[in-house]
């Protein structure tokens, strides 16, 4: 695993930490990590479907903005894989 997923990661898991973030959001911010992760699928199948599992998070209106934000700074880091 290269350096900027494992920094994609850390982001997820101060994310997943934020006790600010509501409980449904810390749950799907768990499964990414855990998609993440997993090496018995292509990297680029994961970052596939961690993409659409953020942009499903970045449309929830109890997300807080900046925790929006820092989603859609995930979102552009990880659309430089494909």
């Amino acid at each position: 695993m290269n350096q900027e997923l494992i920094d994609i990661i850390s982001t997820l898991s101060v994310i997943k930490g934020d006790n600010s973030v509501p409980r449904n959001i810390r749950s799907k911010i768990d499964s990414a990590i855990n998609c993440l992760n997993k090496e018995e699928k292509e990297t680029c199948l994961r970052i596939d479907e961690i993409l659409q599992e953020l942009d499903e998070i970045s449309n929830d209106p109890n997300l807080p903005n900046y925790t929006r934000v820092d989603i859609l700074n995930l979102i552009s880091d990880l659309g430089k894989f494909k």
